[in-house]
Parts: C-alpha cells; structure tokens; sequence
C-alpha cells in the first residue's frame, strides 16, 4: 500500500536523481582528467561501479521516511550522496568519501562524511589478520543534527573479530561504543555472509543494544535483525530494529539495491 503522500515523494526523488547524476558525473570528469596521462577515458569509465539503494522506513508513532543512497566505487576510492527525508519533519542531504587501504595483512578504511545542516563526520576502521582477523575502528562527529542512517553510535570506538575459516562464509562478532558523549551506548553485531555461488549471496545482521538517546533520558534495550539477498546486480534488504537509534520507537526498513 503506498502512502497518502507517495506522488510528492516521487516528485522529490526524481529531482535527486537528477542531481545525483549530475554530480556523479561531474566528479567522474574530474577523476578521470586526472588520469588522462596513464589511461584512456574509455578505460577509466569502464573502472567505475555503481550501487543504488532506495529505502523506506515505517517507525512507530512517527511519519514514514525515505531514503535514497548512490554509491560510486573506482578501484580503492568511494563516493556517495544521499537524501533522507521524513514528511515535513526532518529533511537532510549528505556525501561522503572513502578510501580503501590494503596490504598482505592490513585493510584501514579511513571516510570523511559531510551532510545538511552543518553535520561533519569521519572514521577510521581497520581489519588486521587473514583467515581470523580482528576488527578496531574510531569514529568522531561534530555533533550537528544528523539523521544516523548506520545506526550505531558516531562518536565511539569499535573492537571485534571475525574469521573466514567456515565454508564460502565470512562471520563477525564487533562491538561499537559511544565514548565521548555520556550516553552508555553499546551495540553489538553478530554479521554472517555467505555465499552460495559466485551470484547469490546472503547477509544476516543480529544486533544488541542497550543505553540512552542523549545524556539525559532513560536508558532503552532493544534487538536488530537485518537481512539482505545479493542476486547478481540486485539485492534486497528488510530490517527489523526495536529502539532504533537508542530512542523509544521501532523500526521497520525496506531495501533494494542495483549495482551497475
């Protein structure tokens, strides 16, 4: 069933997408100029990927809200530009960048993330082993008004482990913790990939969590379970988050993706 509003959003998401084209493709100019002298355009355009994730979130006692995310990927550099919107209430545009560092035993993820209404973000993970691996991260925020779209606490540090050692899996126990605004957030992630072929794939996120959605309220406790099917190009996700963003609601979201 659509909402009584479903025209107007419409309307809104197509006038994104024409600016995530637009920028998209501006940025493309500019990256690939500055590969003019080792490549071809034709090769630089063939380097790019793409993802395109629209979503719609149904959360109790409140407005429906969409979201709609493009990712672009080429080689170890990522961008992307969003638009949250939730009816008259809350509204935010943002973009990111981030880089992918890799050697024989060490993968350090550093992001910058910007966004409406002054936000400014940025982390660093890193993933150290092979087979077993462990998992550390830091996150800070300028603290601004910002719609948390990962749903884990920003400005927190992050510790866990994970192995690739079960068959065509990849499983990951992490823990991610508020640690700079008094909030007592804590979630922890069970996260297990598997890949059936080298097509499908399956994506399965149990999540815990417990503390309070500023310094000052009561602190809730509340469960997560994501789940996303990868079919070649496409995917789609549905999540269930009790207490989501460590508030008194629930949350229900719904997914589906296109990489090309």
């Amino acid at each position: 069933m659509l909402p009584p509003n479903y025209s107007e959003k419409a309307v809104l998401m197509g006038k994104l997408m024409n600016v995530v084209r637009a920028g998209v493709v501006g940025t493309w100019l500019g990256i690939s100029g500055a590969y003019a002298d080792t490549a071809s355009e034709a090769v630089a355009a063939d380097a790019w990927e793409f993802k395109l994730t629209p979503s719609y979130y149904v959360t109790t006692h409140q407005k429906d809200a969409i979201d709609l995310n493009l990712r672009a990927n080429h080689g170890p550099h990522a961008i992307w530009l969003g638009y949250y919107r939730q009816g008259s209430e809350f509204e935010q545009t943002r973009t990111g960048y981030e880089y992918t560092a890799k050697t024989t035993f060490v993968q350090l993820v550093p992001s910058l993330q910007l966004a409406s209404r002054g936000f400014v973000g940025g982390s660093i993970n890193a993933q150290i082993g092979d087979s077993i691996y462990a998992l550390l991260g830091f996150g800070r925020t300028n603290t601004r008004d910002y719609y948390n779209l990962n749903f884990d606490p920003n400005d927190s540090v992050l510790y866990g482990f994970g192995t690739t050692l079960l068959p065509k899996s990849n499983l990951s126990l992490f823990t991610v913790k508020d640690n700079r605004l008094h909030t007592d957030q804590v979630i922890t992630h069970a996260v297990w990939r598997m890949s059936q072929d080298d097509d499908q794939r399956w994506t399965v996120d149990v999540s815990s969590k417990h503390g309070r959605a500023t310094a000052i309220d009561e602190s809730v406790s509340g469960m997560a379970l994501s789940v996303t099917y990868d079919d070649r190009d496409i995917f789609f996700r549905l999540a269930r988050d009790k207490k989501v963003n460590f508030t008194t609601v629930d949350q229900t979201r719904f997914s589906v993706g296109l990489r090309f």
